[in-house]
């Protein structure tokens, strides 16, 4: 019987019969369903091949209620039977032989993977699974059911995103246009302003980077975009003005990673950041022979809701004695929006701020991890924490994120895989002796220290 018999038979059989009352979004689902049961048990690779085309045609034609029903479909019955998965068990604690634990091993992976192994095998599956992932992710804690498909396309898509199958490119002007259009469509750093904005950014002294996977060449999975400087930039506005003049990248002695965006929110928790820019560093390093600064100028996006929160409000009144109600009440002069432009204010707010900063990127956790994302990623790449910067970001996201304070982390790519291992198996966070000081400063600080 050839593939597209099989797919006829199979839609017939899901075909709403007279008087049965199902409407048009349950009929969708009914059929996505029977498709993947029918793709699981092909044998033939070409009549796979057509089944998954088939299954993804269908599953992009559901919506609303229709696509939640068929991910509690997934959910429920292409997990594995625990009557199962409890009998292998009990062989194999009874006799821990290699058998008994591959039999295990069978038992437990959901059906689910081995489905989407099959609908990898369509042109555009692995797009569809990142987008599938991409619609699940936000849904996870209204329904917690979920969790072991995400799991299951987590799994997979480590394993296919794997670094091994990623193709560094460099971007500049000669790119195609449709990738270019992509740049702009997904930095989310520091938005780009157009093509214009985007040339500069191009041009011989800034560098762009990404990652390709062979499944989706125009689709860039992570970019970093680089300035070539002399000295480490306090200021982002400079980087990024469009009339900037361009400068002779042979003479820069540093390289600047002033934006770093994951493209596919589908591939989120899917780490790529540590092998792009140390890659970068080290292409960088063989063209450019006088680079010797790798540093980051980055936000800091958690730090304004950390300070503005009642917990902490309330512990730097109680820790710093008679004037601390004093302090917080100077710190409501940020509900100002032109607060930086006035200059005594800003003088005044310089200090604390700063300290308070510091203490927060180098204290403030949850469950061992710094709380601000962004520290999370460099820190555990394997940088260190080097200079606060002062009003380094004066526009309104920037003020509105970080009071417009920025920071740099510096890689030394002598020191990246020590950092990294410190900071994966002891959280440590690795600083200057700058950053200390100025930690040590805050009214919060306590005993917690950060080696230097």
């Amino acid at each position: 019987m050839t593939a597209e018999s099989v797919i006829r038979r199979l839609l017939r059989s899901v075909s709403p019969r007279a008087g049965s009352g199902a409407t048009g979004a349950d009929r969708n689902t009914r059929k996505t369903v029977t498709l993947c049961r029918a793709l699981l048990s092909q044998r033939g690779e070409a009549s796979g091949a057509a089944l998954a085309r088939e299954v993804l045609a269908a599953y992009d034609t559901l919506q609303g209620p229709a696509l939640e029903a068929f991910f509690d479909v997934l959910a429920s019955e292409f997990s594995p039977d625990p009557q199962d998965v409890g009998r292998a068990a009990d062989t194999y604690r009874q006799e821990p032989s290699q058998t008994n634990l591959v039999r295990l091993m069978h038992m437990v992976e959901p059906g689910r993977q081995e489905l989407f192994r099959r609908l990898n095998m369509a042109s555009g599956g692995t797009a569809a699974l990142v987008e599938m992932r991409r619609r699940i992710l936000p849904q996870l804690k209204s329904r917690p059911h979920w969790a072991g498909i995400e799991a299951d396309l987590d799994h997979l898509l480590a394993s296919w995103f794997n670094r091994g199958f990623l193709v560094l490119a460099r971007i500049d002007w000669r790119t195609s246009a449709l990738i270019l259009e992509k740049l702009i469509q997904y930095e989310a750093v520091h938005a780009i302003e157009g093509w214009k904005d985007l040339r500069r950014r191009l041009q011989a002294d800034r560098r762009c980077f990404a990652y390709f996977h062979p499944a989706l060449p125009d689709e860039p999975i992570i970019f970093i975009e680089v300035a070539l400087t002399r000295g480490i930039s306090d200021k982002v506005q400079p980087l990024l003005d469009p009339d900037s003049p361009v400068t002779d990248p042979a003479q820069a002695n540093c390289a600047i990673f002033y934006s770093i965006t994951n493209c596919q929110e589908g591939l989120r928790g899917i780490s790529f950041g540590n092998f792009l820019i140390k890659q970068v560093a080290e292409d960088l390093g063989r063209e450019f022979p006088r680079l010797k600064t790798f540093s980051t100028l980055s936000p800091i996006p958690g730090f304004s809701a950390w300070l503005s929160d009642t917990d902490t409000l309330e512990r730097l009144a109680q820790s710093t004695g008679p004037g601390g109600s004093a302090l917080v009440k100077q710190l409501q002069a940020l509900d100002e929006t032109d607060w930086h432009t006035r200059a005594a204010l800003s003088e005044a707010l310089e200090p604390p701020l700063l300290r308070l900063c510091a203490y927060y990127l180098l204290h403030a956790k949850r469950d061992g991890e710094p709380l601000d994302a962004v520290a999370r990623f460099h820190l555990g790449n394997g940088a260190r924490l080097e200079r606060l910067n002062w009003l380094a970001d004066h526009s309104r996201q920037g003020m509105a994120r970080s009071a417009g304070i920025m920071v740099n982390y510096v890689y030394r790519l002598d020191e990246i895989e020590h950092n990294h291992e410190a900071y994966a198996n002891r959280h440590e966070v690795v600083s200057s002796a700058r950053f200390l000081v100025l930690a040590r400063q805050c009214p919060l600080a306590g005993a917690r220290g950060a080696r230097s």
